[in-house]
């Protein structure tokens, strides 16, 4: 039988219980303690805090995202960690989460778009008499048949909520992916669980906002625009889209008709590899460079960001190196399964 332990929290000074066979993020979400979180399996370090005092398993994770001198300087990843006496922690905990239920709910693919070779816009019908309630910027976990799961972030705002929209990127071997591009019926039935993340517009701040998204990256970060452009958020916001080359930049006419509707609103999109066809004039290079040449100091901004998980490392490196304060740097990190 599971033993119980007490768990503190610094600097908020909250405690919930803790079984020694679930992990404190799981714990702190059944509890609804509003922990910082975004891939749950170790791969993304949203949930990195500091492990005060007390005994702790660190659970299975990947190197990079906690190396052996920050596990030496306390820091643990509570996403896989696992207490093993009363601990405290410390880790800066966020309002918003904790009053939305996570939920499993079936759905409906009522449309498939595709907006580019490799991409599709799924559209999910929930039942007649569900609502899904959520933030912007949330993800949910489609549930397979063989208990395997696969995160999407929610794509449209909540006020928005005909349909739950999910942005696809075909992933080479992608098992689910496969399915989607090549064997999945219109009004398919699946299942899901959500919402899920801590990746969400932190509207208690009046500081300009960097939105840096890579790829499908944009999905979350268009939820979040457009709740903010919907709640008449006036503060400067700038969104880098960055893609390899122009057919990646798969809604590109969307983000463009914001710029012109909106005055504290700019769009910079940004390719890598332009093809010769694209006769490209815009920028160029990786997209968290293109911040840093159009910054120099980042100290009075918040950054959001979205993609793949060299880019989101990179890109914190570089933002804090420019002046940004760590607690201002918010991630979503796609970490792909095959």
């Amino acid at each position: 039988m599971a033993t119980e332990f007490t768990v503190t929290l610094k600097p908020s000074g909250n405690t919930f219980k803790v079984a020694s066979d679930e992990t404190i993020l799981d714990a702190a979400l059944r509890q609804g303690i509003g922990l910082p979180y975004g891939c749950r399996n170790g791969a993304c370090g949203s949930c990195k805090g500091t492990l005060v005092s007390g005994e702790f398993d660190y659970g299975q994770y990947q190197e990079r995202t906690l190396r052996p001198e920050e596990k030496a300087a306390g820091k643990a990843l509570f996403c896989v960690g696992k207490a093993c006496s009363d601990v405290t922690l410390e880790i800066k905990e966020i309002g918003g989460t904790g009053d939305i239920q996570i939920r499993t709910l079936p759905c409906r693919v009522e449309k498939v778009e595709k907006p580019a070779p490799d991409v599709a816009v799924l559209s999910l019908k929930l039942p007649a008499n569900e609502r899904l309630q959520y933030l912007a910027g949330q993800y949910i976990d489609i549930l397979l048949k063989d208990g395997k799961r696969r995160s999407f972030s929610i794509a449209n705002a909540p006020h928005l909520d005909q349909y739950v929209e999910l942005h696809i990127r075909q992933v080479p071997g992608g098992h689910f992916t496969n399915f989607v591009f090549n064997e999945m019926r219109d009004r398919a039935i699946l299942r899901f669980e959500g919402p899920l993340g801590s990746f969400f517009l932190r509207e208690d701040s009046d500081k300009p906002i960097i939105f840096m998204a890579g790829g499908t990256g944009f999905a979350p970060i268009k939820a979040v625009l457009e709740h903010a452009f919907f709640k008449h958020i006036d503060r400067e916001m700038v969104l880098y889209w960055g893609c390899r080359s122009r057919t990646d930049l798969y809604m590109a006419d969307l983000p463009a008709q914001w710029a012109r509707e909106y005055p504290n609103f700019t769009f910079i999109p940004v390719l890598s590899d332009p093809k010769a066809e694209d006769n490209w004039a815009g920028r160029t290079g990786f997209v968290h460079q293109a911040i840093v040449d159009d910054f120099h100091s980042l100290a009075g901004y918040q950054v959001y960001a979205c993609g793949a998980p060299a880019m989101i490392e990179i890109g914190q490196k570089s933002f804090f190196e420019r002046g940004l304060p760590e607690d201002e740097f918010f991630a979503d990190s796609f970490t792909y399964s095959t």
